[in-house]
């Protein structure tokens, strides 16, 4: 996840915020307040503005120091530890939530469900939540991922509801549910190109890569008018720890 640091200012200012809805869903599926909240790769604080609107006690966990000195400015309130999850160490009797917005898949796929239930006290709420970009006209979207796989065949997309599938055949929690919101995010081109120069998959390519990429796809919001649509759907998937 440290490949962001480098881009800490722009990820803050070009990634779209989440919902309000989601905070709500949370509280529901829990029954309450919890009486304390951890954030898995907070980032800049995305994910932590809905959290904090839960009124819990709130751990942030983000690995890359750029992002955490931001993280912490923004959340005075909020306990910031600089590392990853697997070098965090849960209290002894858990916590009531584990969250995560936008950085399950960095974590091992085949130990971060495990880990999840382990720091949470039994019964506890595990929430994730993220961002799937589309496009709202469809010969846009087609336009555009020819366009990216001129450049890269390798960029692959996981589902829209990868999160949800993983924590089921994760087995480690019960009462697993999916909950969608939509919305729609008009974009002009530089707001487009700087949204892109967030994304993992471009910040690891290499720096020519890169640029061609720009290049063809500033091109193609210009033959598109200048703007574009995202079609964008945020995914929560909530599963309750097994004792």
């Amino acid at each position: 996840m440290e490949v962001f640091g480098a881009v800490a200012d722009l990820y803050d200012t070009a990634r779209p915020g989440y919902p309000p809805e989601i905070a709500d869903a949370i509280l529901d599926y829990h029954g309450g307040v919890p009486a304390s909240v951890v954030e898995i790769g907070a980032g800049t604080g995305k994910g932590t503005a809905v959290l904090a609107v839960i009124g819990a006690p709130l751990t942030c966990i983000e690995p890359d120091p750029e992002m955490a000195t931001r993280l912490s400015a923004r959340y005075p309130q909020a306990r910031v530890h600089v590392g990853t999850f697997e070098q965090w160490s849960p209290p002894a009797a858990g916590v009531d939530v584990v969250a995560c917005a936008m950085a399950w898949h960095w974590l091992d796929p085949a130990s971060r469900n495990a880990r999840a239930r382990t720091a949470l006290a039994p019964g506890g709420t595990l929430a994730l939540f993220g961002h799937r970009y589309d496009y709202a006209d469809p010969a846009q979207a087609a336009a555009i991922q020819d366009a990216i796989e001129a450049l890269d065949s390798t960029v692959t997309e996981r589902p829209a509801d990868w999160m949800y599938h993983d924590v089921v055949a994760g087995g480690q929690f019960t009462d697993v549910q999916l909950h969608r919101i939509r919305r729609y995010l008009p974009l002009d081109r530089d707001q487009y190109l700087a949204l892109v120069r967030t994304f993992g998959p471009f910040l690891t390519r290499p720096p020519e890569l890169q640029r061609r990429g720009l290049d063809l796809l500033g091109r193609l919001i210009d033959d598109f008018g200048g703007t574009v649509t995202m079609k964008l759907q945020t995914t929560l998937t909530l599963g309750r720890a097994l004792g």
